[in-house]
């Protein structure tokens, strides 16, 4: 699960975790009101979407008066944001964070994940902040320094004095990044997150360091064990019919291709689009309708399948072993013969309860 920037930060806040002071808004009429509640030469204006690459597409300005900024809000407000991590439709600009801007003396990237090879938490952190890390990775390698956190053992300061060294801290700023590091560690652990990431974290010019970005992701899987987590929960940001998919029990992921597939088993889901990609075709989602479906379950995903008009087929692989071939074939029919004039039939079944 996916939260917003603004959301981010009052955790941030709550782990002593320092970053810029902020307001959001939804109105320009709050964005008036926020400025002045925030003295500052000039606010960044931040649209507050489930995705990167904002400030490439016009989703971050710097606005040096109130006229500016409120003039900014309006702009923004109601649209749709468009980055390299959206659909070509974009998501929907509702809330917009207005924060003050920090003088700053370097950027550098810090976040928290689970490396799953090694079973242990990960801390990975760069000199190169305020970039896409991939692209990092990718071009200077050297500049990416990994650490590995033991689960019996926890975070130590050797730790912490090794990416401070790295990122040639001095003093007071490593009694400082020790905190943050903590904080984001503490966070992680209370809160069941996947993963933790400050893009950048800054050195002002007074030597402060602020997370003037803020990016925490949550395992979906323990969001129930956390109420106050799943309250942040903005469904607008999400896709609709993964939204559908989830009252129903059902894995589904929607894609860009024009061939629906309904498939059980994770495992047998992923092969099947490799298949179709490998034929020349284009997968228009993952759907896994999990080996204790019911004719209602499969009905649905049908429906969810076919609601998407880019759909000009639909695959249907089921491994018989595992569920009913006859639960299938009747929740498949009750969706195609109410679709009559959109989907046309030519099935094969084989295996068990044919």
């Amino acid at each position: 699960m996916n939260i917003h920037e603004f959301q981010a930060k009052q955790l941030f806040r709550d782990y002593k975790i320092p970053v810029p002071e902020s307001s959001v808004v939804t109105s320009a009429e709050q964005a008036f009101t926020a400025v002045h509640a925030l003295p500052s030469d000039s606010w960044a204006v931040k649209a507050q979407v489930h995705a990167g690459g904002r400030g490439k597409v016009g989703g971050v300005k710097i606005a040096n008066t109130t006229a500016a900024v409120v003039d900014s809000v309006n702009q923004m407000l109601g649209q749709q944001l468009i980055t390299q991590q959206t659909t070509a439709a974009g998501l929907p600009i509702n809330s917009i964070l207005i924060e003050q801007t920090t003088a700053i003396k370097r950027e550098f990237y810090l976040s928290l994940i689970i490396d799953r090879h090694a079973e242990k938490l990960c801390f990975i952190a760069s000199i190169a902040g305020g970039m896409d890390i991939e692209a990092v990775a990718a071009a200077t390698p050297e500049k990416i320094i990994s650490l590995f956190i033991h689960p019996a053992a926890g975070l130590q300061a050797y730790q912490c004095r090794q990416i401070a060294f790295a990122f040639d801290l001095q003093g007071e700023q490593l009694k400082a990044l020790h905190q943050l590091m903590a904080g984001m560690m503490q966070l992680f652990l209370d809160k069941d997150a996947s993963q933790i990431e400050i893009n950048p974290l800054v050195e002002t010019e007074t030597g402060e360091l602020l997370a003037l970005d803020a990016k925490i992701n949550f395992d979906d899987n323990a969001c129930a064990l956390h109420k106050d987590i799943l309250a942040l929960r903005d469904t607008r940001q999400e896709d609709e019919k993964e939204n559908t998919a989830k009252q129903f029990d059902l894995n589904y992921i929607t894609l860009e291709g024009n061939i629906g597939c309904m498939v059980n088993g994770a495992g047998l889901a992923m092969a099947t689009m490799d298949l179709v990609k490998l034929k020349g075709g284009t997968p228009a989602n993952f759907l896994d309708v999990g080996g204790g479906t019911t004719i209602e379950k499969v009905t649905e995903a049908f429906k969810l399948i076919v609601s998407d008009k880019n759909v000009k087929a639909v695959l249907v692989n089921i491994f018989g072993g595992i569920v009913r071939c006859d639960v299938i074939a009747q929740g498949s029919f009750r969706c195609i013969s109410a679709n009559k004039n959109r989907l046309t039939r030519d099935c094969s079944f084989r295996r068990h309860s044919c």
